[in-house]
């Protein structure tokens, strides 16, 4: 257990990393009185929301923690509190200090005029969320692993044990799985109501200000411009922060409880099981470390250069290959000694370094699946050219072209996320199809980093414009918003790639416990069994209902929004000439309203779904449930993340004059403004939510099917 102080290590440099680039943001700054007010007014409406939800959520998450103690164990609703405390802290704290980050940018870019040192500062502001969604999931982790693990045993012995309902439970694998479950909870949560508010939001300022009054993007007479910069820190950030924590947490979750699985269906035991359970806790361990020097590295740099998209990718190879030195060298620490045997039962078929060529896999499909959605949604290549160009036809061939783009940016992910599970698997065994989803977010800390400097770049950009800053200042934001949007696009094939991996080891698990695979068997799933053909069809419906109700939400919400606005121009003409203030804590109550009320339904559909179908169909249909939505799910997500970039960033081309003829206002810009809206909530709404979703039923049903493998309507009635 000595190994496990290289993950308390990573953990305690992590977070003070995180609170020292917190504190050194918070001493900048903040500009002229009128920024101040603005990023007063944004960090209320932002503060407010947060609170809002979370009461809803304490509420849910209280009832779910008794539930599962109840029904299976006390130990399994304490460690559901615990993901859940991680995941919401995390998602906080990264609010807050975008809160604080964005005037600070704003400023940095008015004083300095140089992209260099601004990027700086949103970088610092974007790390401290990248360093506390890997910092505080590790240190839950390791909480676990020491209170339940060690001081309660449940790492020396792993034999089933019955509950008060007679249901056999393996405890540590209850546990972890609980934890997750925890962490997934929140994440769905901040997620679907972050999304669904600042799509409202930024729709209803979008179509009223932009097209219909011809006014400039942010700017202060759109009273729906402090809710759009609002919902990038709830939706973008703090909803972003639970997602990626939850990946995360999934990933490692996911390897340890298919080792275990594995181990107790095959009746193999010896100490080859103890390094397994470690190995995936303490890689991410190394990986968190990699990442505290590549974020160091862009941050302590004496000058960065005026190429942001240059300077964010150096940070992440630098992570990325620091993990993969520094996990080979912990692989061969831990599995070097280890007899033939031992690694032959796991299916390792490269010998000691089988696991970290599983990790390595994830980390290089990662890596590629990030580049194809830069290839598809950066204005740097043809696709977003082409895209941008189509707007000078109108609307109509925007949303179609568009729409073809995202279909057709499916299949390279696919096809590379396919070679990574086959080299995993053959490699490494199943365990390597869980250490390649570990591996792809061994470094999530960077990749967060770089994610959450996307919105705060955004919401410095509104305060320049909304405090009427010079155009220099304005053009920095933009240039460091539009990099933003397409690592926004490489972060979303991070998550859904990871989410595909981690669940598909996650269903293993589930055919380990759910009694399908009996032990000694291959690991299989008749897909041509009635019921499993039956889950399957309708699991593949579910990401589709799951998507229509997140959009439905999110068109509500804008209904709502376009009409206030609207009305707010017609009742008081004195906004639009500049003589009147309009309404901002309306818009936002509207947005705040309208996510937390529409968000209900579809976040508990993916907690609700597995364990219905299972006490009546059982675990046959479960499992079929599981593969057809998770194979779905990943189909939409990629379609979604990069129209939707696409879209974004083609609007931004005509923005910045590389289209030949238009500029803001014409009607190509108009065009591409409808395409963006159509866009928003598919890639920050539905996008970022789906790998969520199979990640939460795939967790769901593992944590439930030792109850329902025994009890469903089915077997009732024979």
């Amino acid at each position: 257990m000595v190994i496990l102080l290289i993950a308390m290590i990573a953990v305690v440099l992590a977070l003070s990393f995180a609170a020292f680039n917190y504190f050194k943001v918070k001493k900048l700054d903040e500009g002229t009185d009128k920024m101040q007010e603005i990023a007063s007014a944004i960090r209320v409406g932002a503060n407010a929301f947060i609170r809002y939800e979370y009461r809803v959520l304490a509420i849910v998450v209280t009832v779910v923690a008794v539930f599962l103690g109840v029904v299976l164990a006390w130990y399994a609703g304490v460690s559901f509190l615990i993901g859940a405390v991680m995941s919401a802290c995390a998602g906080y704290i990264g609010m807050k200090i975008a809160t604080y980050a964005n005037v600070r940018v704003s400023n940095e870019a008015r004083n300095t005029k140089e992209i260099g040192k601004t990027l700086k500062v949103a970088f610092r502001g974007g790390s401290v969320m990248g360093l506390c969604v890997a910092g505080f999931a590790l240190l839950g982790l390791l909480i676990v692993y020491f209170v339940f693990g060690l001081g309660f045993g449940q790492l020396d012995n792993f034999a089933g044990v019955k509950n008060w309902l007679g249901v056999e439970l393996t405890p540590f694998a209850t546990t972890v799985s609980n934890y997750a479950l925890g962490c997934s909870v929140i994440a769905m949560f901040n997620r679907v109501g972050g999304g669904i508010y600042t799509k409202a939001a930024d729709m209803g300022a979008d179509l009223v200000g932009k097209t219909e009054a011809g006014i400039p993007e942010d700017d202060p007479r759109n009273p729906a411009t402090i809710a759009d910069n609002v919902g990038d820190n709830v939706g973008d950030v703090a909803g972003l922060g639970s997602d990626l924590l939850e990946s995360f947490v999934g990933s490692i979750v996911s390897a340890v409880t298919l080792a275990i699985s594995m181990v107790l269906f095959s009746n193999f035991s010896g100490e080859l099981l103890k390094k397994l359970y470690l190995y995936p806790l303490v890689f991410c361990g190394c990986g968190l470390i990699a990442c505290c020097l590549g974020i160091a590295s862009l941050l302590f740099k004496k000058k960065a250069s005026s190429a942001p998209h240059k300077e964010l990718n150096l940070s992440t190879w630098i992570s990325a290959g620091l993990t993969l030195v520094a996990g080979l060298a912990l692989t061969y620490f831990m599995f070097n000694n280890s007899t033939a045997s031992e690694i032959k039962a796991f299916g390792f078929n490269a010998g000691w370094i089988s696991p970290w060529i599983g990790a390595a896999v994830g980390i290089i499909s990662g890596i590629v699946v990030g580049m194809i959605a830069e290839f598809y949604t950066s204005a740097d290549y043809n696709p977003t050219k082409n895209l941008a160009a189509a707007s000078k036809e109108g609307p109509a061939l925007t949303i179609t072209q568009g729409l073809a783009l995202g279909m057709k940016s499916c299949m390279a992910p696919c096809i590379v996320l396919g070679i990574a599970i086959l080299i995993a698997y053959y490699v490494s065994g199943a365990y390597g199809v869980a250490m390649a989803a570990v591996g792809m977010l061994s470094f999530v800390a960077v990749t967060v980093s770089v994610d959450t400097y996307g919105p705060i770049s955004d919401n410095a950009g509104g305060i320049a414009e909304m405090s009427e800053l010079e155009p220099d200042v304005r053009r920095i934001t933009d240039t460091l918003d539009s990099v933003g949007n397409t690592t926004a696009a490489i972060g979303k094939g991070f998550a859904i790639g990871s989410g595909a991996l981690a669940a598909l080891a996650l269903m293993m698990s589930y055919l380990f416990a759910s009694g399908i695979i009996a032990p000694g068997q291959a690991l299989t799933l008749n897909i041509v069994n009635p019921l499993t053909l039956a889950g399957a069809i309708i699991g593949g419906a579910l990401p589709f209902l799951f998507s229509g109700m997140l959009i439905d939400a999110v068109a509500k919400a804008a209904r709502k929004m376009v009409a206030e606005v609207r009305r707010q121009f017609k009742a008081f003409p004195g906004i639009l000439t500049g003589t009147e203030k309009p309404d901002y804590k309306t818009c936002i109550e509207i947005s705040t309203k309208g996510a937390i009320g529409e968000m209900k339904i579809p976040a508990l559909m993916a907690i609700l779904v597995p364990v219905v179908c299972g006490f009546i169909f059982g675990v046959e249909f479960v499992g079929g449930l599981l593969i057809g939505s998770t194979i779905a799910a990943i189909m939409i997500a990629i379609f979604a993340g990069n129209a939707g970039g696409a879209w974004d960033n083609g609007k931004k081309y005509i923005e910045s004059g590389a289209v030949e003829g238009e500029a803001k206002g014409s009607d190509a810009h108009k065009a591409a403004v409808v395409g963006d809206t159509v866009g928003d909530p598919l890639k920050d709404t539905v996008g970022p939510c789906l790998d969520i979703f199979i990640k939460i039923m795939s967790t769901v049903a593992l944590v439930t099917v030792a109850v329902f493998k025994d009890y469903n309507l089915l077997s009732l009635f024979g």
